[in-house]
């Protein structure tokens, strides 16, 4: 480390648990943050402010109004000029710490590029906010031993662990199927920004640790916290279960998936569907105009026709906005941008 590094990193310098050698690992070290909203916003601040060297920053998505309440990298000109959260966050971490790569990457992880994407990571984050995601992160975590952090925030309450394959409870072990029915979303039930910064503030450290330390160093732990009602409650996390589908079984089936199914997003009353392969934004651009409001971008193509937004990215991924039903968002995309 230069001098100036050293002034910038210097109240981690001194501390016991980084030191010298805590900091260099740091440097060396690549993170990979999947969804920078709320968790993975502040996740990816911390960390950059903390000198890890190279940060992956995945997400599908698009800024919203309503993001700037609790996702904390982002301001109003991100949404004025239109940019993906990916990007938006990535130029905001160049300013903050020009001395680190920070790659974005405008993209749904899924079966076929989980591998190409997170190969490079030394620790994951979970910034998500559904359970399809994170088994897919967690069926790739454990067959190749990388360690990742779960983490979720709703209401005033919030949950983490961090899963180290072969020592811990992986998220398979703990919850073998995803909750039944209906589930509540930030957007019926509201979300405080002091708890997904909170949640979003250990996941941080239990990456740190990991990257200064090794896997082993991390507490096995469940941490619950509710900040409305003033209580944070420490578990102990239990080890690998005998009968998991992923640790014991070795049945990754969300990784094998052949195609990634629709995903109802969090509060958004939207729906993500994938089903064909790149496009031609020019041309959907061209064949939509007569049709209704387009609006394109480098980055994604958006088209309006009554009370549905549909933005199509080059990928072949749309997110159609104005409904939660799978069916309905397929026929949208059926109809519009074809099978």
């Amino acid at each position: 480390m230069d001098l100036k590094e050293r002034e910038r990193y210097s109240r981690q310098l001194v501390l016991p648990a980084i030191g010298e050698e805590g900091q260099r690992r740091l440097g060396a070290a690549t993170a990979a943050i999947v969804g920078c909203g709320a968790l993975g916003s502040l996740q990816a601040s911390a960390l950059a402010r903390a000198g890890v060297g190279r940060l992956l920053l995945i997400d599908r998505d698009f800024l919203e109004l309503s993001n700037l309440q609790r996702q904390w990298l982002y301001e109003e000109d991100d949404l004025e000029i239109d940019l993906p959260k990916a990007v938006a966050a990535s130029r905001r971490l160049a300013r903050i710490n020009s001395h680190i790569e920070v790659r974005p990457l405008v993209t749904d992880l899924n079966p076929s590029n989980i591998a190409e994407l997170l190969e490079a990571a030394d620790v994951i984050l979970d910034g998500t906010d559904n359970f399809q995601t994170r088994y897919l992160i967690n069926d790739y975590a454990v067959e190749r031993s990388k360690p990742w952090i779960y983490g979720a925030a709703l209401g005033t309450y919030g949950v983490t662990m961090p899963v180290v394959p072969g020592r811990t409870a992986c998220l398979k072990c703990l919850y073998p199927e995803p909750p039944a029915g209906s589930q509540p979303t930030c957007e019926t039930a509201g979300v405080l920004n002091a708890v997904t910064a909170a949640v979003a503030a250990i996941q941080a450290s239990d990456a740190m640790k990991i990257l200064c330390e090794g896997p082993a160093a991390v507490q096995p732990r469940i941490t619950v916290l509710d900040l409305w009602e003033g209580r944070i409650r420490q578990v102990e996390q239990p080890g690998p279960q005998p009968d998991c589908p992923a640790c014991a079984l070795r049945e990754f089936h969300h990784l094998r998936a052949p195609q990634r199914p629709p995903v109802v997003l969090c509060g958004r009353n939207a729906v993500q569907i994938h089903e064909r392969g790149a496009l031609d934004l020019a041309e959907l651009a061209r064949r939509l105009g007569p049709l209704g409001e387009v609006r394109a971008t480098p980055f994604a193509l958006r088209f309006r026709t009554g009370s549905y937004e549909l933005t199509v990215f080059p990928d072949g991924r749309a997110i159609i906005k104005g409904t939660g039903d799978p069916g309905v968002a397929r026929s949208l995309y059926a109809r519009y941008i074809g099978n």
